[in-house]
Formats: C-alpha cells, sequence, structure tokens
C-alpha cells in the first residue's frame, strides 16, 4: 500500500478527532475550492529566498508582511507542521512555538480564518 505524502493527501476537518487527518487526494470536497497559492505574493520570487538561516530570515519575514494571503500560508505552514523555511511570515522555530502553545487546535486554517473575520467585522473576543 502506497504511503501518504503532502503530495497525495490534503487535510480534512479533523475537530472531533483533535488532531489533522488525511484523505486520498482523489477526494475533494465538492464545490470550487480557492487556491490561495496564486495569490501568494511570493509566486513570482525565487522560492529560495523563504529557505534562508540566520539573518537573512528577518528579511524573508518583511517580505510576507505585504502578502495578501499571508493568513492562509501561515495556516497550511501550521496545519501541515512545515518544518522549513519562512510561511505567513514566521519562521520555523515561531512556527514551532506557536505549536506547542496550542496543541488543542486542529484546524489552523478555520481558526486563523475566524480570528480574521472577527477582526475585520470588528467582533472581539468578549463581545
Amino acid at each position: 500500500m502506497p504511503t501518504m505524502t503532502e503530495q497525495n493527501v490534503t487535510p480534512i476537518d479533523a475537530r472531533r478527532a483533535g488532531r489533522p487527518r488525511l484523505r486520498p487526494a482523489g477526494r475533494r470536497p465538492a464545490g470550487p475550492v480557492w487556491n490561495w497559492r496564486v495569490a501568494a505574493r511570493c509566486r513570482t520570487g525565487d522560492a529560495e529566498d523563504l529557505f534562508v538561516t540566520g539573518a537573512r530570515q528577518r528579511e524573508a519575514r518583511g517580505f510576507c508582511h505585504s502578502c495578501p494571503v499571508r493568513t492562509e500560508c501561515l495556516a497550511h505552514a501550521l496545519d501541515q507542521q512545515v518544518k522549513f523555511g519562512v510561511w505567513g511570515g514566521m519562521t520555523e522555530r515561531e512556527r514551532r512555538a506557536v505549536l506547542r502553545r496550542r496543541p488543542d487546535v486542529a484546524d489552523w486554517a478555520g481558526l486563523l480564518g475566524r480570528a480574521r473575520s472577527d477582526h475585520y467585522s470588528g467582533r472581539t473576543r468578549g463581545a
């Protein structure tokens, strides 16, 4: 039986299970799915610039600052537990720290998407 890799699986909602689960890539949800990658600022540049170490990470993080899909990119990196590179303006170390602080989150895309919607609609946590 073939192993599931990032290339042939997609994340599914696993809130009830408390951890991300995978399903074969051929089984996609019904309806159109927006691919945030086509709007990514880095899609036209050299991807190697985001896989740097040391002081160059600061420059890479700054590049992400004005990206229109920074939230989606970060959510992808957190949901998939991407180990290398700057994603969504966060370094590997920063993402590991977030994952350690919030091990209960099974759907970062959902959480960050709701937080962004709440922010732009003026809703706050206590309201």
